[in-house]
């Protein structure tokens, strides 16, 4: 490019490479960033440059937005399956080692009062066979005291027909919505239950049969529960599954489900008495720790997206040099010094990944926090409660993690401008005056 084509579309650059006493200008001066943004723009000439600006563009915003919005969805996956599993089985489980839990009401009293306990819940649990006229199906009964299954938030407020008033008096069971429509049931009804832990006899020990009224049916919003789960009240099970005035376990619920690890040994001495104390994380590690790996995995791979963005930015750059060296020359020649080119070159390739960072972190943002209403809109009724554990897509963003990711997207962008940044500061002018 000649000469006065640069003077005429840059007023008095010569001006302004002087400076302060032809010192040269401060870095990032606003001829700097004049040339930059006319390099952006698409022009016919290098229009095949501005092409890969865009794609790089567009490369880096979707990269930083499914970043965000997968890590959502696994925070929001894991709050919903901690909440949910946790919330109806307990935090720690306190079983007995030397001799039955006969003393339960005194032993669920004492815990009950260690610092950072919620409820300590007496309860018998144990396998049964749930039948009506239109069919069966294998349950988990529960036995529990009325009171301690009020303070159950999974269940006492997700009543979807019936009452847990009286829950003792009344004799009925507790059932779960999808239990009760695999059997046909609702509240009212009529419900069977088979154990083979019935009567001993001189034969051997019969199954004990027996109908309960269906008091209320629960939803706690995850198929694995609302389908097996049964309560009924402590005494009926106790006399159900042949128990002696004792309980299976005492299941501890505490403030902060994190926090299992400070509370066992205050549970231990608060017990006066032998017991296997286990917790939700031992329970469950082994579903916690895939959804663990399958976050970290789903993070990098997501990352390469990023990473192939910020590759594109290193090709178009490299092009747009090869494409400017005539234009280098004459500013180098014009008393541009090396480090003017680099910042130049710099911020093109920087702006490319700084907007597409920002517009994919919005984009994250909204998609995330609308995805229940995208899903319902979009996908109604593909996400099937009885195939998968929950009945829809949680998200719950974490800011930490959203830092973390736009500062990422940031530093790649910024490391993919430095090679054609300084391969462009290290231009020859006479060789490109030459042979441009």
């Amino acid at each position: 490019m000649a000469l006065a084509a640069i003077r005429d579309r840059i007023p008095k650059l010569g001006t302004l490479f002087a400076g302060r006493g032809g010192g040269g200008t401060l870095p990032f001066a606003p001829f700097e960033w004049t040339i930059a943004g006319r390099y952006l723009r698409t022009r016919r000439k290098e229009g095949f440059v501005s092409v890969i600006a865009l794609f790089s563009f567009l490369g880096i915003m979707l990269g930083v937005a499914t970043l965000i919005i997968v890590l959502s969805v696994m925070n929001g996956f894991r709050k919903e399956l901690l909440s949910k599993i946790v919330g109806i089985n307990g935090h720690i489980f306190v079983a007995p080692i030397d001799r039955p839990l006969t003393d339960f009401a005194d032993l669920s009293e004492r815990l009950g009062k260690v610092a950072g306990v919620h409820l300590a819940l007496p309860m018998v649990e144990g396998q049964a066979f749930a039948s009506s006229q239109f069919g069966g199906s294998g349950v988990l009964v529960r036995g529990v005291r009325a009171d301690d299954l009020q303070k159950i938030p999974s269940v006492a407020k997700t009543i979807r027909g019936g009452t847990l008033e009286n829950f003792d008096a009344a004799g009925g069971v507790a059932i779960g919505k999808r239990l009760a429509e695999s059997l046909g049931l609702q509240a009212g009804d009529t419900i069977t239950l088979a154990t083979p832990k019935g009567a001993t006899t001189p034969f051997g020990t019969a199954p004990r049969i027996k109908s309960y009224n269906v008091a209320a049916v629960f939803e706690v919003g995850m198929s694995e529960f609302d389908g097996t789960f049964v309560y009924m009240p402590l005494t009926e099970a106790q006399a159900f599954f042949n128990r002696d005035g004792d309980v299976s376990v005492i299941e501890i619920f505490l403030d902060n489900a994190d926090s299992v690890g400070e509370a066992r040994g205050e549970l231990e001495l608060a017990a006066e008495r032998p017991v296997l104390i286990t917790d939700w994380r031992q329970r469950n590690r082994t579903f916690f720790s895939a959804l663990e790996v399958e976050r970290n995995v789903m993070f990098i791979i997501l990352t390469l997206i990023v990473l192939v963005a910020a590759l594109n930015i290193v090709s178009g750059l490299i092009m747009l040099v090869k494409d400017k060296s005539s234009d280098i020359a004459i500013l180098r020649t014009m008393g541009a010094t090396r480090g003017a080119i680099m910042r130049v070159f710099l911020i093109t390739g920087a702006s490319i990944g700084i907007l597409g960072t920002i517009a994919g972190f919005v984009l994250g943002l909204v998609f995330s926090a609308n995805l229940t209403m995208i899903q319902r809109t979009l996908f109604p009724g593909a996400w099937d409660p009885t195939v998968r554990f929950l009945s829809e897509i949680p998200s719950e963003t974490n800011a930490s993690e959203v830092v973390a990711v736009v500062a990422m997207s940031m530093v790649l962008s910024l490391l993919a401008t430095l090679y054609p940044s300084w391969r462009a500061a290290r231009l020859d002018p006479v060789q490109a005056l030459r042979y441009g």
